[in-house]
């Protein structure tokens, strides 16, 4: 009789486009009553339009879960390598660019 954790595996194919990864340095998250809405930016500094490079659409389910293990991340990252800077406090040495976007978070 075959295993039923083995017959739930799930194969994730990875092309060599999307391993390359986009880089974003700014989010944007809004949402609905049945989604959440995560578009990836990438601005640079004296440019003044910036286009958004990836957008990932999920249900509020999947929001808390990618919630939870982004804060289990970034939990195990900081006990291996130390505390992530917040910018926020000023202790990343470096002032974020001057600009907004309604509702945005990074």
């Amino acid at each position: 009789m075959e295993d039923p954790k083995k017959a739930q595996q799930l194969k994730i194919e990875l092309n060599e486009e999307i391993g390359q990864g986009i880089y974003s340095n700014l989010a944007i998250i809004s949402h609905s009553p049945s989604e959440f809405v995560l578009d990836f930016v990438r601005v640079m500094p004296g440019v003044p339009k910036a286009q958004v490079k990836s957008r990932i659409v999920l249900t509020p389910e999947h929001a808390k879960r990618l919630l939870h293990a982004l804060q289990d991340n970034i939990s195990r990252y900081e006990k291996h390598f130390g505390p992530v800077k917040d910018i926020k406090d000023g202790s990343a040495g470096f002032n974020p660019l001057p600009f907004s976007a309604p509702g945005g978070q990074a």
